[in-house]
C-alpha cells in the first residue's frame, strides 16, 4: 500500500474542500449571516491540514488499482467528517452523527435529509448542502485529476474508482484532458439550467441550489416543499434538466465532436429514455384521476419519474398518496437508476442491459449448446470480464441492500418504510416511502441505523467495490504489503534497466 501518496491524495481534497468553503462565506456576507463564522473557520482548519499535508510530495507517487480504491474511499469519508463541522459549529444541526448523515447525503448527491424545518436553516447552510451536491455529483476526485501531479496511470484508477458504471474510458489519451471535458461540460449545463431558472423568475438563491441538486442529482431543496412551490414551467425546466443530467457523457462529448449519429447509437442511453417515457404513460394513467386535469397529472408523472429514475429526489407531490401501481414502478425506478458516466446513481441502465442479454444468452445456449454467443452493447462484444464483473456487482448488491433492510429493522418501522429507505440511500435517491416519505425525512432512524445508511449512501455512490475493498483485512496486512514493495522494486528495477 502506497501510504504516502494515499495522504497525498487526502489533503489534496481537503485543500479543495477548504476552498470551496469560501463559497459559503460569501453567500453568508450577502445575507449578513453570523454562520459565515463557522464555515470561515472550518474553511482555515481544512486548508491548514490540506497545504501541510501536500507540502512534500511522495517520492513514489504510483498508485496502483487497490491503492485507488482505498484513496477514493477514505478521501470521501474525509470530505464528509470535515464537510460536516459547519453544521455543528453553527448549531443549526449540533448532533454530529445527524451532522455527518446529513453532509454524506449531499456529497453523494442522495438527498435523504434528517432536517424538518429547511426554512428555518441560514442560507449559507442551505448553500452548502446544496452545493455539496454539485461537487459530488461528478466527483472532488475527478476535479483533482485536472490539476494532480502523478503518473497517467495511477490517475486512470482514481478516476474508475470514483466513476459511476461498468466500465470507464477515457475520451482523449490523457486523464486530466478526460477530466477537463467532463467538467467543461459539466459546468456548461448548469450554467444553462441556472440562465433559464433566473429568465422564468426564480429568486438567485433558488435557481442556485436547485441547479445544484439537479446537476448532481441530488436532491436537498431550499423549500419545505421541495419543489412544489415553483411554477409548472420551472418544474418542467427542472425535470427535462435532471433528465439530461441522467444522461452518459460520453453522449454530450460526441455531440460537441460532432459525431451525432454515433451519440444516437447509444443503446443505454435510448433505452433510458425509454423507460422514462414507459414509466410518464403508466404513471399518468395510474394516477389521472387524483389531478385536476390530464396537463397537471403528466406534469406531476414527469417530474417524480425524472426525479426517481435520475436518483434526484426532489418533489411536487407526496407520491406516497399515489396508487400501489405508481408507487411499485417508482420503486423499481429507484432501482435501475440512470446512465453510466453521469451523475445519477442505482444500478445503471448499461448494467440492466448487459444483465439481461447475458441472461438471454444463457437460455439461447441450452438451445444452441455449440453456437459462441457474445453480448454486445452498442453493437461492439462486452467482455466476459465485464459481464462478470455486473454479476458480482448485482450478487454484492443484493447481499448489502438485504443486510441493510435487516438491521435498520431494529428501529420497529414497517417492512415498506425500511425497504423504501434502503432503496433510497444505497442507490443515492434521498426520499423513499410511508415513514421516509417525500413529506418526512429520516430522523426517526436511531443512531445505528443512520449509520447503515450513511454506508449505504457512500457504497452506492463509489459502487460498492473501492467500500468494500477498503473494509478488506487483506488489504491492509503485512504480507500484502511486502508484495506491493516487490513489485514496486521490480518496477523501478525495469525503468533504471530502460
Amino acid at each position: 500500500m502506497n501510504y504516502p501518496m494515499i495522504r497525498y491524495v487526502l489533503a489534496w481534497v481537503l485543500r479543495v474542500e477548504g476552498a470551496i468553503m469560501a463559497l459559503p462565506c460569501l453567500i453568508a456576507l450577502v445575507f449578513h449571516e453570523q454562520t459565515g463564522f463557522a464555515f470561515l473557520l472550518c474553511m482555515l482548519i481544512c486548508l491548514t491540514i490540506g497545504f501541510a499535508g501536500t507540502a512534500r510530495r511522495p517520492r513514489e507517487t504510483e498508485i496502483y488499482t487497490k491503492d485507488g480504491m482505498v484513496a477514493v474511499s477514505l478521501a470521501w469519508l474525509v470530505l464528509s467528517l470535515f464537510g460536516a463541522l459547519p453544521f455543528v459549529m453553527t448549531g443549526e444541526i449540533p448532533n454530529y452523527v445527524d451532522a455527518l448523515f446529513e453532509i454524506i447525503s449531499g456529497f453523494t448527491t442522495t438527498g435523504a435529509s434528517i432536517v424538518s424545518d429547511v426554512e428555518a436553516l441560514s442560507h449559507a447552510t442551505r448553500f452548502w448542502r446544496s452545493f455539496s451536491h454539485w461537487i459530488g455529483g461528478m466527483g472532488v476526485l475527478v476535479f483533482i485529476l485536472m490539476m494532480f501531479p502523478v503518473r497517467s496511470g495511477s490517475q486512470m484508477n482514481l478516476m474508475k474508482a470514483e466513476s459511476p458504471g461498468y466500465n470507464v474510458s477515457k475520451f482523449v489519451p490523457h486523464v486530466r484532458d478526460t477530466a477537463k471535458i467532463l467538467y467543461r461540460i459539466y459546468l456548461v449545463m448548469t450554467i444553462v439550467q441556472i440562465l433559464i431558472l433566473l429568465a422564468s423568475g426564480m429568486y438567485w438563491f433558488d435557481a442556485l441550489c436547485i441547479t445544484f441538486g439537479s446537476a448532481g442529482t441530488g436532491g436537498f431543496g431550499v423549500l419545505n416543499d421541495s419543489c412544489a412551490s415553483y411554477t409548472p414551467f420551472q418544474q418542467v425546466v427542472t425535470s427535462v434538466f435532471m433528465i439530461a443530467f441522467g444522461v452518459n457523457f460520453s453522449f454530450y462529448y460526441l455531440l460537441t465532436t460532432r459525431r451525432a449519429r454515433d451519440a444516437f447509437r447509444m443503446e443505454e442511453v435510448r433505452a433510458y429514455l425509454g423507460i422514462i417515457l414507459a414509466a410518464i404513460v403508466i404513471i399518468s394513467f395510474d394516477t389521472l384521476r387524483m389531478y385536476a386535469s390530464a396537463g397537471e397529472c403528466v406534469r406531476a408523472a414527469l417530474f417524480q419519474v425524472a426525479s426517481i429514475i435520475t436518483t434526484t429526489g426532489y418533489s411536487t407531490t407526496n407520491f406516497d398518496l399515489w396508487p400501489s401501481l405508481s408507487k411499485e414502478v417508482l420503486l423499481l425506478l429507484m432501482c435501475i437508476g440512470a446512465c453510466a458516466g453521469s451523475t445519477g446513481g442505482g444500478l445503471k441502465v448499461s448494467r440492466i442491459l448487459i444483465f439481461l442479454r447475458a441472461a438471454k444468452r444463457g437460455i439461447r445456449s441450452y438451445v444452441h449448446p455449440h453456437n459462441v454467443m457474445k453480448v454486445r452493447m452498442d453493437g461492439e462484444p462486452v467482455s466476459e470480464e465485464q459481464v462478470g464483473s455486473v454479476y458480482i456487482f448485482l450478487i454484492l448488491y443484493v447481499f448489502v441492500f438485504a443486510l441493510s433492510v435487516l438491521v435498520v429493522s431494529v428501529d420497529g418501522f414497517s417492512f415498506g418504510t425500511n425497504f423504501s429507505a434502503v432503496a433510497a440511500t444505497l442507490n443515492n435517491i434521498g426520499p423513499g416511502l410511508e415513514v421516509v416519505g417525500p413529506m418526512s425525512n429520516f430522523s426517526t432512524y436511531g443512531y445505528l441505523s443512520k449509520a447503515v445508511l450513511m454506508f449505504d449512501m457512500l457504497a452506492g455512490r463509489l459502487e460498492l467495490f473501492p467500500v468494500l475493498v477498503m473494509l478488506n483485512p487483506d488489504v491492509w496486512t503485512k504480507g500484502a504489503n511486502k508484495g506491493r514493495k516487490r513489485a514496486r522494486g521490480r518496477l523501478r528495477a525495469s525503468r533504471a534497466a530502460a
